[in-house]
């Protein structure tokens, strides 16, 4: 597996941080310790568990002419062994925190793909869910998935999308997330390859404060089995991404992005820390960094932010 490198700037501030669905084991923050003083001095240990999650967040002085990527090499392997997820960060982000945070909405923001729902009601599921997994793994190229996949759902009552709505469930940790960033001052975007009907709703709920994603045409009441308007692409994602980070006059190495799918790569790349949440192999080789259990809010962990 690839190991990727963390972003860096002049600032001389480091942050490691480390989560993990159970309590961190004492000989992996003992290396973690010795990892960052090797790179920094005046190295600082902070607590930053919730409720569902454990964490610990190491800063410390990023010493002159070292390189914060040798503390990621060290611990990434022994973390994995251990069921610990870690990411490294430097420059803003570390020093101020993400200023936006942009997240894939399907199988991240919620836990159901919206397509594979609507499917269920077109008696067409088991068809659309093949799709879907392959172009999540990176084998369609997605726009010709999104197209076979709604053909699908020809014939559909528009009302379906109401009681699709009512059943869609956020991740755990998604409310908290979009809170935490807020009262730290940050924005949050969603950026979708699944349906403004469903998604916008839900965004306005949550206060967020940018939105985009896949439109699907009606006429006489009905889906038609076509979307209309630009599709929302992974090349589309990652240009989103970076419009609304030059609208907020946010640095993009101060941005933070989630996603789970071969379609999140190019605006996980392109984020100052891009994140892969309960994702596809392909996602969390090319990631900076993984979550590998269902609880959002442990990208606070990653950052070292919001302890309780």
């Amino acid at each position: 597996m690839s190991q990727p490198s963390p972003r860096t700037d002049d600032s001389p501030v480091v942050t490691v941080g480390l989560v993990s669905p159970r309590p961190l084991p004492d000989s992996l923050l003992a290396h973690a310790r010795t990892a960052v003083g090797a790179v920094a001095g005046h190295v600082t240990t902070a607590q930053t568990s919730r409720a569902d999650w454990f964490g610990r967040a190491l800063t410390g002085d990023l010493r002159p002419g070292t390189d914060p990527a040798s503390v990621l090499a060290e611990l990434r392997g022994p973390a994995t062994a251990l069921g610990v997820d870690v990411a490294v960060t430097s420059g803003r982000l570390a020093q101020a925190g993400p200023a936006l945070v942009v997240t894939d909405v399907d199988s991240t923001l919620i836990t159901a793909e919206v397509i594979e729902l609507l499917a269920r009601h077109a008696g067409t599921w088991e068809e659309v869910a093949a799709v879907t997994e392959r172009a999540m793994r990176g084998e369609l190229d997605f726009a010709a998935s999104l197209r076979e996949r709604v053909a699908a759902l020809k014939g559909l009552p528009v009302g379906v999308l109401d009681q699709v709505r009512g059943a869609v469930e956020l991740t755990p940790g998604a409310r908290e997330l979009v809170a935490a960033v807020h009262a730290d001052g940050g924005a949050v975007g969603v950026v979708s390859g699944g349906f403004a009907e469903i998604v916008e709703p839900l965004a306005a709920e949550l206060g967020i404060e940018h939105v985009v994603a896949n439109r699907l045409e009606m006429a006489e009441g009905r889906l038609t089995g076509r979307t209309y308007g630009p599709v929302i692409d992974r090349s589309a994602k990652r240009r989103h991404l970076q419009e609304w980070a030059a609208e907020d006059g946010v640095p993009i190495e101060q941005t933070v992005a989630l996603g789970d799918g071969a379609n999140d790569l190019d605006m996980l790349a392109a984020a100052g820390l891009g994140v892969a949440f309960c994702a596809k192999p392909v996602v969390v080789e090319q990631a900076d960094a993984a979550i590998s259990f269902p609880r959002l809010d442990a990208v606070l962990g990653l950052l070292g932010l919001e302890g309780e």
